[in-house]
């Protein structure tokens, strides 16, 4: 059966509240807590689970935080591995300003994985005795992984053969498109260390994707564009997405609901239009839910005849808008 393997080495526990007014010096008081799994990997994992696929997590787990992990991603009926490891899994804390919708957000570092921890995290991908059709690598790297984990991963992947997808940033993501991947996801940020200044125009980001595809980097780029939508790139064909306009509860875990939609979507027989469409409605419905909570299915299917999406010729010759909307399953 397909299958998605999903993994990261830095998993969190992640906590959203609220309160009225964040200022120095005083004594905060906190409306009640939310708790969620949390970390690239882990999220991707859970959106493309709420949809429907055939997805397996692995990730490093340590402590009494490490075991709350295993517990919160047990909840969500996820089939998972858990590597132990020393020190504790890291925390994150989100907190909602109501007075003026503003989002803070603390990420604490993750824990220092040993030689022998990240190797054990390395082989247990490797040695699954079914091969899964994607392995989904996101989110950062903890302190003591080298920096050319993901380009192992990268040069397993091309053994199996299956595709191997990639949202990272700085040396781990270069050393894992020096490899070669199938596709990747950057914001614009990170688009702009890898490739240099360039415009921010549909066109000229088109362009630098595809500087990437043309160097055999990457097969796809889907760049992921925050409140104002995204933009897929392949060899052949580009298309630009305006995110529906919501009311943001919170921004976290927005593109890893992106991510894993529109993997679901590719996997599940979509168009590659289609897929994206999905994937840009995730995101937009992950805005509507507190903290880590992610999107839900109901949201994304409301929000899905509201993503409109612009096709680029394939000699680069002006948008024009595709109409098509996918059928929803």
């Amino acid at each position: 059966m397909s299958r998605f393997l999903a993994f990261t080495l830095n998993p969190s526990i992640d906590i959203s509240t609220a309160v009225n007014r964040v200022l120095p010096g005083r004594k905060l008081r906190c409306e009640q807590h939310q708790v969620f799994p949390g970390g690239g990997g882990v999220n991707v994992a859970r959106m493309a689970a709420r949809l429907g696929a055939d997805v397996e997590l692995i990730y490093p787990a340590g402590g009494a935080t490490g075991q709350l992990l295993r517990r919160l991603v047990d909840k969500e009926a996820i089939p998972n591995i858990a590597i132990p490891v020393a020190q504790e899994t890291r925390e994150d804390f989100t907190v909602l300003e109501e007075a003026t919708g503003k989002e803070f957000r603390f990420v604490l570092p993750g824990p220092r994985l040993s030689q022998d921890e990240w190797r054990a995290c390395l082989s247990t991908i490797t040695n699954l005795q079914t091969k899964p059709s994607y392995i989904v690598a996101s989110g950062s790297l903890p302190p003591g992984v080298p920096s050319g984990f993901l380009a192992q991963i990268a040069r397993f992947a091309k053994s199996v053969p299956c595709r191997f997808v990639v949202d990272s940033s700085g040396e781990a993501l270069a050393a894992a498109l020096a490899e070669g991947v199938y596709l990747v996801k950057p914001n614009l940020r990170e688009l702009k260390e890898l490739t240099g200044e360039i415009g921010e125009n549909p066109e000229t980001l088109v362009l630098a994707a595809r500087t990437w595809i043309a160097e055999g980097r990457t097969q796809v780029v889907a760049l992921s564009l925050g409140e104002h939508g995204g933009i897929l790139v392949t060899r052949d064909q580009a298309w630009f997405a305006d995110a529906p306009s919501v009311k943001s509860v919170s921004t976290v875990g927005a593109g890893d609901s992106f991510l894993g939609a529109l993997l679901w979507g590719l996997e599940a027989g979509l168009t590659t239009p289609e897929a994206f469409r999905y994937g840009i409605a995730a995101g937009a419905a992950a805005v509507l839910t507190p903290g880590t909570a992610l999107a839900q299915r109901p949201d994304i299917e409301r929000l899905l005849p509201d993503v409109r999406i612009r096709q680029v010729g394939r000699h680069g010759a002006g948008w024009r808008e595709t109409t098509q909307r996918p059928k929803v399953t």
